[in-house]
C-alpha cells in the first residue's frame, strides 16, 4: 500500500494496517522519517509538484490512498494529475486507490440534508480543485481499470485537533438564526473509514466520510468551551463576523449542510467509535 502524503491521518492510517501490508509512503521532506519508520512505514522522498522526483511510484503498490490537499492557487488540481501519471508509468496500474475529498465541494446546501448524489456546487477554489481531482481520478479509474473511491471529509477532529485555541482567543461565532450547521468526523473513526474503503468501496463511487451529528458550528464551540471549561465564544451577526474574521474562516461560515452517512453504514459497514462530535470531544478531554 502506498500512502500519499503522511501526516496525522496517514500515520494512523499506517498504525490500523500495520502488520497488514507492506506500507510506503510519499513524504516531501526526510524530517518525518524516522517516525514514519518507527510505524514500520517505508519512507520515500517525492514532491507531487516535482514530477520528475516521481518516477519511483510506477509499479510500487496495489493500493493507494490520496491524503495530499490541492495546490493553493489555480483551477485544478496539477498534483494529482501529475500522481496519476507518475502511477501510470511502467503499464503496472494500481488496482485500489482511495482519494480523500472535502464536503466543501457540496457547496452552501442552506442547511439541508445532502446526500452523495446531491451534484457539487463548489463555492470556493479551494474545493473547485477538489472537484477537479475527483472528477481527474474517476475519469483515470475508468479509462486505467482502476478501482476509485472518494470520501468526502467534512472537519476532522481529535485531541489535539480541537478549536480549542480559537476558543480561547474569543473568535466570535455567529447568531443562532445565521449559524450554519457544521459535520465532523473523529480522525481515528476517519482512518477506519479508509480501511473499509479499500476494502468495500464501490468503483467511482463516493462516500460521506461524516459522523451522525447534526451540530451548528457555533454549538460546537460552546460545546468544547464547557468541556474544557473556557468562557463561551461571544455571537455576532455575518456582516459583524465579515469585518473581524479571516476570510478562509468566514467561507465555511457561509457554508451550511448536513450529511448523510447511509452509504458509509450500509456499503462500507463501518461502525463509528465516535458516533457524534460531542461523544469524540468528551473522549479527547478525558485523555487530555
Amino acid at each position: 500500500m502506498l500512502i500519499v502524503g503522511c501526516g496525522d491521518i496517514g500515520q494512523r492510517l499506517a498504525r490500523t494496517m500495520r502488520g497488514r501490508r507492506r506500507i510506503y509512503a510519499l513524504s516531501r521532506s526526510e524530517h518525518h522519517h524516522q517516525k514514519l519508520r518507527a510505524l514500520g512505514v517505508v519512507p520515500i522522498v517525492a514532491d507531487l509538484d516535482n514530477p520528475g522526483s516521481l518516477n519511483r511510484l510506477a509499479g510500487l503498490a496495489q493500493d493507494v490512498v490520496d491524503l495530499v490537499p490541492p495546490p493553493r492557487t489555480g483551477s485544478r488540481d496539477t498534483r494529482t494529475a501529475n500522481l496519476i501519471r507518475a502511477l501510470t508509468k511502467g503499464g503496472s496500474i494500481p488496482q485500489r486507490l482511495v482519494y480523500l475529498s472535502i464536503s466543501g465541494v457540496y457547496g452552501d446546501c442552506a442547511g439541508a440534508l445532502v446526500a452523495e448524489s446531491r451534484p457539487p456546487t463548489p463555492m470556493s477554489a479551494r474545493a473547485r480543485r477538489r472537484v477537479d481531482a475527483e472528477r481527474t481520478l474517476r475519469h483515470w479509474g475508468v479509462e486505467n481499470g482502476a478501482h476509485v473511491t472518494v470520501l468526502r471529509v467534512p472537519g476532522i477532529y481529535a485531541s489535539g485537533r480541537l478549536p480549542v485555541a480559537r476558543v480561547k482567543a474569543r473568535t466570535p461565532a455567529l447568531v443562532p438564526n445565521q449559524d450554519p450547521y457544521t459535520n465532523h468526523i473523529h480522525a481515528d473513526d476517519l482512518a477506519r473509514i479508509v480501511v473499509a474503503a479499500l476494502c468495500r468501496g464501490k468503483s467511482g463511487r463516493a462516500y460521506n466520510a461524516s459522523d451522525d451529528s447534526s451540530m451548528k458550528m457555533g454549538e460546537y464551540f460552546d460545546f468544547v468551551a464547557d468541556q474544557f471549561g473556557l468562557q463561551r465564544p461571544p455571537r455576532v451577526s455575518l456582516g459583524s463576523a465579515e469585518q473581524h474574521i479571516p476570510e478562509k474562516m468566514l467561507s465555511f461560515m457561509r457554508e451550511s449542510r448536513r450529511l448523510v452517512n447511509k452509504r458509509l453504514k450500509h456499503e462500507l459497514r463501518v461502525r463509528l467509535r465516535y458516533p457524534s462530535v460531542r461523544d469524540g470531544v468528551a473522549a479527547a478531554r478525558a485523555n487530555s
